[in-house]
């Protein structure tokens, strides 16, 4: 859990740059221009209940809501009475119509084998994998977990859940045994579907193998369904572990939606905690599936024609919201790749945006910053003219990897749209309407409608423009988490027990005199240096600033005289050699970016930082090695252990 939260923090980032939408995209946009946007914002902010009861009439209810919302501070209930399906509304109502051909999913293997699915044909398979399902025993509110690769039987597993009312936890496919075993014994899944294995830059992930010894540690998982993908050789216990393909062979395709009540639960997601026990936050289904399609229409300004490619994986809530809940709800084409940005070569995803016409790309500033690292000849290649869009998520881009994003992926044609959102918001928060709001390099710029978003002291006071405090929710959205799954307590007081009647986000930020908003990072990740807060996103853009920097992480260790000193491990773009000399460069550069109080005490290069999978810095384990800690509490979501074994070796 979270230590209690100070506010004020001091921003020191300079940006000064304005992007306003092209003209052109404006003209053909769902939201064409600022006042639009404010307007609609403004009758949001007057009546949200009508508002958000407008949008509903968007998705497909086998039964009317009588209450559009039931707030008992902090729990929500969205569309009371009402009863719709998640998959239903995903797949059959497009089925009526032209959709009933339209690719829903194009799927690229990382080994280069690909498949489409037509929304007709992805219905089907989801109808017969949902009576597998029941044929197991599965019923509504059984809880099933998901481990397995980016194929699209994953996302066939998801919608079967949700057609018969199962409540689904996918489990990232990166995790370790341990790992698996902690969320389905939390959650007290019955059943648990994977693979053999799945592609990963060349080898084998061994998912079931790892599957075999969480199930040693999961007593209520009475089965498990295997799909073959890399014709691996698998331990097959009998009477517990089935095939996919067999199951499915005499499986009906017939299996009409369960009409289920708005607030049914649709899925578990477990997301780290500090702790070291991971969370497992309850998403349910009418709200979060307006909220997800709501804004996947309005933030990627959607058209019926649109390619659509969001790189994350569905072990993430950006898969579960940006590649199949919210796309698939609007009746787009969404894309899934298996595999590594970088496998075989450091062009795989150009080449795949030039292969399907990719109009819609949405990828994190880690992916960002990899690629420009690896060099503009790469993107150069290829023929990029398809896309129109181009978005960011995960966390704070800085100016200049937008730039980049901007110039060499965007041909600066294209608008940005850089989300903040969380696990725990269900869908985009903060971000710029790309027909509507000019972009700055590193803002999120401003709140959905229907979004109200403030920066506060700890008090719950608003904070005057360009001062740095805690980013807030004031009301309750439709994509909110609705609690943290079997313990009410710890979702009230990780959630709404710092700031007086409000969601606390755990992220510092600012708002400027255009009332655009600049993340900061978490409240862990603000250094205190003599006396000043200062955000590490702010230090880390002023180290990618410079010309020979690709990648910087920032974090507090702790000095005697000002409290905390700044220690800064900087990754250098390729062909580039540390030296002495370039550490005091450096330390000059941050110096005369931001100024004197910002000079890093140490600077430390690395090949490589700890990250997750899903691209973002494990700071708290890089603080741990600055401060010379021993490394503690969940590291599960590591994606490469040796990185930290080498930066250990270095401090030795």
């Amino acid at each position: 859990m979270m230590s209690s939260p100070a506010a004020n923090i001091t921003s020191v980032l300079k940006e000064t740059r304005k992007f306003p939408p092209p003209g052109a995209f404006s003209a053909q946009a769902h939201v064409k221009s600022l006042a639009e946007y404010e307007k609609l914002w403004q009758k949001a902010h007057d009546d949200p209940e009508g508002f958000w009861a407008l949008q509903a009439e968007s998705l497909t209810w086998f039964s009317k809501w009588q209450k559009v919302l039931e707030w008992k501070e902090p729990f929500a209930k969205w569309f009371v009475g009402g009863k719709l399906n998640a998959s239903f509304n995903c797949l059959d109502r497009h089925l009526v119509g032209p959709r009933k051909n339209k690719a829903a999913l194009i799927w690229e293997g990382e080994p280069g084998d690909s498949r489409v699915l037509r929304y007709q044909d992805l219905h089907r398979e989801v109808c017969k994998f949902a009576n597998v399902l029941k044929g197991q025993g599965i019923k509504a509110s059984d809880r099933v977990t998901i481990y397995m690769p980016m194929i699209p039987e994953l996302a066939i597993a998801m919608l079967a859940c949700a057609r018969i009312g199962a409540t689904h936890s996918i489990v990232f496919g990166g995790f370790s045994a341990d790992a698996v075993a902690d969320r389905n014994n939390d959650a007290k899944a019955r059943l648990i579907i994977t693979a053999d294995g799945g592609w990963r830059r060349g080898k084998v992930v061994p998912l079931k193998n790892n599957v075999d010894g969480a199930l040693e540690k999961s007593p209520t998982v009475e089965k498990c369904i295997v799909f073959n993908r890399c014709n691996q050789q698998v331990h097959m216990k009998q009477g517990r572990d089935m095939w996919w393909h067999e199951l499915m062979m005499d499986a009906s395709a017939d299996c009409p939606a369960e009409p289920l009540d708005s607030e049914h639960p649709l899925y578990i997601l477990y997301t780290s905690g500090s702790t070291g026990k991971p969370k497992g936050v309850l998403h349910t289904t009418a709200g979060y599936l307006l909220g997800t399609s709501y804004t996947h229409r309005l933030v990627f300004d959607l058209k019926e024609e649109d390619t659509y490619w969001c790189t994350a994986d569905i072990g993430w809530v950006t898969g579960h919201s940006y590649i199949i809940y919210g796309p698939l709800a609007n009746g787009a084409t969404t894309l899934m790749y298996e595999g590594a940005p970088n496998h075989p070569r450091e062009d795989r995803f150009w080449e795949i945006v030039e292969k399907y016409r990719v109009n819609t790309f949405y990828t994190a500033p880690t992916a960002i910053r990899a690629f420009h690292k690896w060099g503009d000849e790469w993107p150069k290649k290829h023929d990029l003219s398809s896309l129109r869009l181009l978005g960011t998520v995960g966390e704070p881009i800085n100016p200049e990897a937008w730039m980049w994003y901007h110039e060499v992926i965007g041909g600066k044609r294209c608008p940005i749209v850089d989300t903040w959102w969380q696990t725990e918001t269900g869908m985009i928060m903060i971000t710029p309407l790309p027909g509507a709001i000019p972009t700055k390099p590193g803002s999120a710029t401003r709140p959905l409608p229907g979004i109200e978003a403030e920066i506060v002291d700890k008090a719950g006071n608003p904070l005057a423009a360009n001062q740095g405090g805690l980013l807030v929710i004031r009301r309750p959205w439709p994509a909110m988490l609705r609690t943290i799954y079997g313990d009410d307590e710890r979702y009230r007081k990780e959630y709404w027990s710092h700031v007086p009647h409000a969601y606390f986000t755990a992220d510092g930020a600012r708002k400027d005199e255009d009332g655009y908003f600049w993340i900061m990072g978490r409240v862990d990740d603000v250094l205190n240096v003599a006396g000043h807060r200062l955000s590490t996103m702010e230090v880390e853009s002023a180290l990618v600033h410079h010309k020979r920097v690709a990648e910087a992480a920032v974090v507090g260790k702790p000095d005697e005289i000002k409290g905390e000193g700044i220690s800064c491990f900087v990754t250098l773009k390729t062909g580039e050699t540390p030296t002495e000399e370039l550490k005091k460069e450096l330390q000059a550069h941050v110096v005369k970016e931001i100024g004197a109080l910002a000079r890093p005490d140490e600077i430390r290069f690395t090949e490589s930082l700890p990250k997750t999978r899903s691209g973002k810095i494990m700071r708290r384990l890089l603080r741990d090695i600055a401060s010379g800690r021993q490394t503690t509490g969940d590291t599960t979501t590591l994606e490469d252990y040796s990185v930290l074994a080498r930066l250990r070796e270095e401090e030795e």
